[in-house]
């Protein structure tokens, strides 16, 4: 699949302008209060665009910094975060992606995360499979809520009652095991997919953090939901996921949190 090879190379030309960064001093501004936007974001994005533009010039761009509308509005989409963790990048917390989705009419066809910390490439392709460095991931078989290590995020806008995830964390913390808050959706998506974590839910979320990461948990057979266990995908800002036992638990949960 060509889409894939290039989505491979622009993720790369993206992780090339990161490393580039790793341990030296770059600007760092706000899109909110608390919201980061780094000098490096907007570089690695214009070396994710080039390349994919070089390759497909007529297609569509949805990325996370900076004005894309001047690309060609087409039923072929890209959807791009250059760093998905950029707070955790400007503060040298390792854990931070480069996440690509390629759409056509509506439907994501394939994404991939490229974690450069970790040196691993997560990639799906629809109706082939999810992947880690090649080598093919399923979601985990932790069957019991209890025995679940979740993980969820945090919006940048903390004071809006739509996307208070406090609630939704104090009531689930005394029903698994664990859960993890790393700041990273894409990875955290990726994670799901290749059992490392059994369950996902978070609000507030916008396309580029979730464009891959949910083709690679319904490729790994994991399922995926909104709040009110509705269908969901990109379009979707609250999303429930995790594996098929511990998704029917989390979800139910979800939906009896005191709000």
């Amino acid at each position: 699949m060509k889409e894939l090879e290039v989505a491979f190379k622009a993720a790369r030309a993206g992780v090339a302008v990161i490393n580039k960064y790793i341990g030296r001093e770059f600007k760092i501004s706000k899109k909110g209060e608390i919201n980061l936007v780094t000098e490096v974001d907007v570089k690695a994005q214009k070396a994710i665009c080039d390349v994919l533009l070089k390759a497909f010039p007529k297609d569509s761009i949805l990325a996370e910094e900076g004005d894309l509308s001047k690309t060609a509005k087409s039923p072929r989409r890209w959807i791009v975060d250059p760093i998905d963790g950029t707070t955790n990048f400007a503060h040298g917390y390792p854990r931070f992606c480069v996440s690509i989705g390629f759409e056509m009419n509506g439907q994501m066809q394939c994404g991939v995360i490229h974690d450069p910390s970790m040196e691993e490439i997560f990639h799906a392709v629809r109706g082939k499979g999810a992947f880690l460095n090649k080598k093919k991931i399923k979601v985990s078989k932790i069957s019991k809520l209890k025995e679940a290590l979740l993980v969820t995020g945090f919006p940048y806008d903390l004071y809006d009652p739509a996307t208070d995830n406090i609630p939704y964390f104090l009531h689930l913390l005394k029903k698994c095991q664990a859960i993890r808050r790393d700041g990273s959706a894409a990875l955290n998506l990726a994670y799901v997919a290749a059992g490392r974590f059994d369950g996902f839910w978070e609000l507030g979320l916008s396309p580029w953090d979730v464009a891959a990461g949910l083709l690679m948990i319904e490729e790994a057979g994991g399922k995926i939901s909104d709040f009110e266990g509705k269908k969901a995908g990109i379009k979707n800002k609250n999303i429930v996921t995790g594996n098929p036992q511990i998704f029917k638990q989390l979800l139910s949960e979800v939906m009896k949190t005191p709000k």
